[in-house]
């Protein structure tokens, strides 16, 4: 019995530092950016904020959401026209690739939700919709917790043969 509790005792002294050291690694981020997204649909720009938890050292999940800041306007026979990005949001997984100490690529893949409007002479009309995004980017560590990111993800909308690529550059915090 004295030598179960002895083992037991030894045990819980190795776990408790181990495991206070897994806790004080950093495993959630956040990013805060610029996205431009072009293509199918009308180029404009947004303020993209990011917010992930690293799963394993090379897999994490992370949720995107941005709002329009940059409208693209237009002239189709002498009528004026607005292309307004309006908001979108998106869900991915990530794998990661560290490249040394401060350096990593990743790929991710996921399925997101865009709305664009689109007016014309007074008339609106709603693009853009659901698609499946996929892309790679990389991130470098600056010092600290905090970082910079680039990327790039491709949304196939699910509607019609739309495409629209989509590049970002994001400060990154770890917490």
């Amino acid at each position: 019995m004295i030598r179960t509790l002895l083992a037991a005792a030894a045990v819980a002294a190795i776990a408790v530092p181990a495991a206070a050291q897994t806790a004080s690694e950093p495993r959630g981020y956040g990013t805060f950016g610029y996205t431009h997204l072009e293509g199918d649909t009308p180029s404009v720009g947004a303020v993209t904020g990011r917010l992930g938890v690293d799963v394993l050292p090379w897999l994490a999940v992370e949720t995107e959401a941005s709002i329009g800041v940059k409208d693209n306007k237009f002239d189709i026979a002498g009528a004026e026209g607005t292309n307004e990005h309006q908001w979108d949001a998106a869900g991915y997984v990530v794998g990661k690739i560290p490249v040394g100490d401060r350096f990593s690529v990743f790929a991710r893949g996921g399925y997101g939700h865009t709305e664009l409007t689109r007016t014309v002479a007074g008339s609106e009309t709603d693009i853009g919709g659901d698609s499946w995004n996929y892309g790679a980017g990389a991130e470098m560590a600056l010092g600290g917790n905090t970082g910079v990111r680039a990327d790039w993800t491709r949304r196939d909308f699910r509607e019609g043969d739309v495409k629209a690529d989509a590049y970002s550059l994001s400060l990154v915090r770890r917490f």
